[in-house]
């Protein structure tokens, strides 16, 4: 105990000579923010490890102040040479039980570059953190974030030298001025635009890419000569977006086109994020813009050849409809089966038409619910609307779906509705069908329940009408379903996992 006592007192001595609770640590907040850009990470932070605690001199996405060393990653950090990165924490056995990993932040990546003072005393580590896997850095990122605590080193060490007033105004000079030369240095060495402000707006440093990239002479795009780059048509928005964030301190994203050096405009991705102080004062932003024209282009071609595709597989529904026409009109013994297997094939018409609609005009019109359970029900529906009296009454959540999903859903309505037309609820004047929709956990479940219909009595073997609904619920959603045939109609529960109803879902 006595030896123990003895290290955290060392420690303690060790960290007291750097004057840390004397806060103003600007440079460290400029630094912690560009690390978060450069390495495209929503977390940056200069952690001080001590004997008992981690505390964060700076920060960039994270509230906690400190937190316990026996959950830091940068109480290993330190003690390397080099960056010390971990791909998905929650893989690592030395991390997967950690409270920041299974509770907030949620941490997946980290990866940290030592900080080691100059009597070669492991003090911490400038780290960068996401919220989910990556396989490393690039190799600038790298370089970029060991330049980066480098610098914070020569903040600390100045301070350590503060001590003595005339050390002091002299190293805090020659830190400034190396700061901000290995800054734009590291800026200048970005394949990106970088460029900065101060907290009002007020556009005061571009890197050398900018002026390469747009041919202006260096100062012309000072302050708000930027917007004057933007292509006329995107410089409201452009405008109106930085306006909200520097009213909000929300992060800047936005699309636009800017203008290059060869006259024409190009599209490019614009980003920023505020610096803020000990106080979540802004101080400055730092920004990033970055060529993204040629995805935007390509991006462009598929949705074009996408649509093309579209229009004919909506033509090949056309065609088999008409040649089974055609076929009941040559054998009449199977209208009634040609009937039903045409109904069938132009409602899955309708439903891939209103999830991937093959050109402007047929595409959904706002507020007709594009991407949404109620838009394609309404589809399948529309045959059975009557003008007096609502026959199928849609409620609760309108759940968002896909092209996945619309076609085994329209299967399942479509076969569900002509049943009830021809033996159920829809079949009499005063018969109507209830249908709820509402989140059961991780599942969509759906109510059918027919009133007012005659008596149904369940048929013995399952038909084709049967086992085509088995079918898209079961093994084409990996759903379940539930079956009750009341006095008054069917009865039919539907549960279908969220992540099978819509891609986005299984994201979320």
């Amino acid at each position: 105990m006595a030896d123990g006592r003895g290290l955290a007192t060392d420690r303690a001595a060790l960290l007291a000579l750097y004057d840390l609770d004397a806060g103003g640590f600007r440079t460290l907040d400029e630094i912690t923010g560009f690390a978060s850009a450069l390495c495209d990470a929503p977390i940056a932070l200069v952690s001080i490890v001590e004997d008992v605690r981690q505390r964060f001199l700076a920060r960039v996405g994270l509230d906690a102040e400190e937190t316990p060393r026996d959950v830091s990653f940068c109480a290993l950090a330190m003690l390397g040479d080099d960056i010390f990165t971990v791909a998905d924490a929650t893989g690592d056995p030395r991390f997967a039980d950690n409270a920041l990993v299974t509770g907030p932040p949620h941490i997946r990546f980290y990866a940290g570059a030592p900080l080691v003072g100059a009597d070669g005393e492991p003090l911490g580590a400038l780290c960068v953190i996401d919220t989910v896997p990556r396989d490393g850095l690039t190799p600038l990122q790298r370089q970029g974030l060991t330049l980066l605590a480098r610098q914070v080193m020569v903040e600390l060490e100045g301070r350590r030298r503060d001590r003595d007033m005339i050390v002091r105004q002299r190293m805090d000079a020659a830190a400034v001025a190396e700061s901000d030369r290995m800054f734009r240095s590291l800026a200048d060495t970005m394949p990106q635009m970088v460029w900065s402000t101060l907290p009002d707006g007020y556009h005061d440093y571009y890197n050398a890419r900018w002026y390469d990239y747009t041919g202006v002479p260096p100062g012309t795009t000072d302050g708000a000569g930027w917007s004057g780059m933007f292509h006329p048509d995107d410089q409201d928005r452009a405008w109106g977006r930085w306006r909200n964030s520097l009213a909000t301190g929300e992060p800047y994203e936005i699309e636009y086109r800017l203008r290059h050096h060869g006259g024409d405009y190009r599209w490019t991705l614009g980003r920023a994020l505020p610096i803020r102080d000990a106080d979540g004062v802004i101080i400055r932003w730092i920004g990033t813009c970055t060529d993204i024209h040629e995805q935007k282009m390509m991006i462009d071609e598929r949705e074009m050849i996408a649509h093309e595709l579209s229009h004919r597989i909506k033509n090949i529904f056309s065609v088999i409809a008409g040649l089974i026409g055609l076929s009941a009109r040559q054998h009449p013994a199977i209208a009634d089966v040609a009937d039903d297997l045409r109904d069938r094939i132009l409602a899955l018409g309708r439903a891939h038409d209103f999830v991937r609609p093959h050109s402007v005009e047929s595409a959904p019109q706002i507020g007709d619910g594009e991407g949404l359970l109620q838009g394609v029900l309404d589809q399948i529906f529309a045959p059975y609307r009557s003008e007096s009296v609502a026959r199928i009454i849609l409620s609760g959540d309108n759940v968002p779906i896909d092209d996945r999903s619309a076609t085994p859903l329209a299967l399942l309505f479509h076969e569900l509705a002509t049943n009830a037309a021809k033996y159920g609820a829809l079949s009499v004047a005063q018969g109507v069908v209830r249908l709820h929709v509402a989140m059961d956990g991780d599942d969509v479940r759906i109510d059918w329940q027919e009133e007012g219909g005659p008596p149904v009595v369940p048929g013995g073997a399952a038909g084709f009408g049967t086992r085509l609904m088995t079918l898209s619920i079961e093994r084409q959603l990996g759903g379940r379903m539930e079956r009750n045939w009341a006095a008054d109609g069917l009865r039919l529960s539907l549960w279908i996992p969220s992540r099978s109803m819509s891609r986005a879902a299984g994201k979320a």
